[in-house]
């Protein structure tokens, strides 16, 4: 039998927000890739383990490397499906390989705790990403918006950015940060308000227009 690429998505952080699913993966898991932090929680002594910590070329060489001996369960924050190492293993791999376990994203849980659907929000990330030409950032009345941020592309410089955009002074905004760790803290404050804000580096931001 060939052996599998197994993406299992660990949730925003919080042990409560692993999917029993994705836990039964890990625990079966002979060969782990993930982050420094997700191998620290989820690695055992007698499993394989191959960081990720920006090494994309020596990652996926290292997944080629264990597949003819075993699978590889890759984890990764959040959801597979949104933002993740998802697109780069399926250019670099058969999709009859590939076998994907879903879990919470930080986006789902930060429209949870502001009480907010999300059903027709424009989701995208700005993490290591321009924001020129983003067609989800553009005004339209009424429009939500979900964020990633990162420390370039911080709420200030992103508030700005939206205002020239058309967005209006008084969208209502949400900073959602360490969501799901006892360190969660959640900021709203108005789009204009926004821009004079420091922190909230790496978080997901939430507006309202």
């Amino acid at each position: 039998m060939e052996h599998k690429v197994i993406i299992v998505g660990i949730g925003p952080g919080a042990p409560d927000y692993l999917l029993p699913a994705a836990l039964k993966k890990i625990q079966q898991a002979r060969v782990l890739a993930g982050g420094k932090r997700a191998l620290a929680t989820f690695g055992r002594e007698d499993v394989q383990q191959i960081q990720i910590d920006g090494n994309l070329s020596e990652v996926l060489h290292g997944i080629r490397e264990a597949l003819p001996q075993s699978d590889v369960t890759v984890l990764v924050s959040g959801d597979p499906g949104f933002y993740s190492l998802l697109p780069a293993i399926r250019r670099s791999f058969p999709s009859e390989i590939i076998e994907v376990v879903p879990g919470i994203s930080s986006v789902q849980v930060a429209f949870a705790r502001i009480g907010l659907p999300w059903q027709e929000a424009y989701l995208t990330s700005v993490h290591g990403r321009e924001v020129a030409g983003n067609p989800a950032l553009g005004y339209i009345p009424g429009k939500i918006l979900g964020l990633l941020t990162d420390p370039v592309h911080n709420p200030s410089f992103l508030a700005a950015h939206l205002l020239e955009q058309g967005w209006p002074q008084t969208a209502k905004v949400w900073l959602c940060e360490n969501l799901s760790y006892d360190s969660e803290r959640i900021l709203a404050l108005s789009l204009a308000e926004i821009k004079s804000v420091a922190g909230f580096e790496s978080c997901v931001m939430v507006v309202q227009g």
